[in-house]
């Protein structure tokens, strides 16, 4: 059960730390989301964006093996996951890169919330 939890927290982290190459080029943004070229203001914003995900990728897999991290890890994560599912919900969305991230956030939603209470049923 030990190595489960590690995995269940391991690869929504994996997910979260991803976008970090979005940080190296506006080029990578635009494949990552499929947006449009970006002007300087809105690509300062997704790059800071991507190191933002990072923050909370690499919190994750820290808490993959060290449980007095997974708490604080598993809020980060759901937040962080959660908010864009909702935003997605409340804004008329047609490109499809928004979705494909949407659908790996649900995966990454329920292998996290997986992760997590195996993890407080072990305790």
């Amino acid at each position: 059960m030990k190595h489960l939890v590690t995995l269940l927290f391991l690869i929504p982290g994996i997910i979260n730390v991803l976008p970090v190459v979005g940080v190296l080029s506006n080029e990578r943004l635009q494949q990552l989301y499929g947006v449009d070229p970006l002007n300087n203001d809105l690509a300062l914003l997704m790059r800071h964006r991507a190191v933002l995900f990072a923050i909370v990728g690499g919190l994750l897999i820290a808490a993959a093996w060290q449980p007095m991290l997974r708490t604080p890890a598993f809020v980060g994560g759901m937040v962080s996951m959660l908010s864009y599912l909702v935003l997605m919900g409340l804004i008329e969305i047609h490109n499809p890169a928004l979705v494909r991230i949407a659908w790996v956030d649900v995966v990454g939603c329920i292998l996290l919330a997986a992760g997590y209470l195996v993890h407080k049923a072990q305790a």
